[in-house]
C-alpha cells in the first residue's frame, strides 16, 4: 500500500491541474469575459434597458390611458345625468303643457256648447214666438170668423177685428196661467 500511494503521488492529481495549464486556463477564460464583457455586455444592458424602457412606458401610457378612461367615464357619467335631467324637465313640461292644452280645450268645449245652449234658446225663443204670431193669427182669423157668425155682422173693420182677437187672447192666457 505505501507503494500505492508513493505512485499516486508521482502522478498527476485530476483536482489539481498542471500550472501551465492552470495560466493558460486562466488566460483564456479571461480573455472569453473581456471579449464578452466588450462585445456582448453593452448589446445585452442595450436590450435591457430598452425592454425596461418600454415597460416602464408601457405602465405610464396605461396609466395615461387609465386616467384618460377615467376623465371620459365621469364626462359620459356627468352628460348622462344632465340628459335624463334635460329629459325630466322636458317630460315635466310636456306634461303641464298637456294640463293646460286639457284645460283651454275644456274651457273651449264649455264655451262652445254654452253658445250653443244659447244659440238653441234663442232658436226656440224664436220659433215659440213665430209659432205663437202664426197661432195668434189663426186664431184671430177662427175667431174673426165664429165671432161673425154668432153676432151675425161682418166684422171686417181692421182694428175692431184686432181688438176682438187680442182680448180673446189675452183672455185665454190668463186663465191658461190661473190653472198652473
Amino acid at each position: 500500500m505505501s507503494q500505492l500511494l508513493i505512485t499516486a503521488a508521482e502522478q498527476e492529481n485530476p483536482l489539481f491541474p498542471p500550472i501551465p495549464e492552470l495560466v493558460i486556463g486562466t488566460l483564456a477564460f479571461v480573455i472569453v469575459i473581456a471579449f464578452l464583457a466588450w462585445k456582448l455586455l453593452p448589446n445585452i444592458n442595450k436590450v435591457l434597458e430598452e425592454r425596461r424602457e418600454a415597460i416602464e412606458g408601457g405602465i405610464e401610457k396605461a396609466e395615461a390611458a387609465q386616467t384618460e378612461a377615467q376623465s371620459v367615464l365621469e364626462q359620459y357619467k356627468a352628460q348622462l345625468a344632465e340628459a335624463r335631467h334635460e329629459a325630466a324637465r322636458l317630460r315635466q313640461e310636456a306634461q303641464e303643457q298637456g294640463a293646460a292644452l286639457i284645460a283651454e280645450m275644456r274651457a273651449e268645449g264649455q264655451r262652445q256648447r254654452e253658445e250653443i245652449i244659447a244659440a238653441g234658446h234663442a232658436q226656440i225663443e224664436a220659433d215659440r214666438k213665430a209659432a205663437a204670431a202664426a197661432l195668434r193669427q189663426d186664431v184671430g182669423r177662427l175667431a174673426t170668423e165664429l165671432a161673425a157668425k154668432l153676432v151675425g155682422e161682418s166684422l171686417e173693420d181692421h182694428a175692431r177685428q184686432s181688438r176682438v182677437i187680442d182680448r180673446f187672447l189675452d183672455e185665454l192666457e190668463e186663465k191658461a196661467e190661473a190653472t198652473r
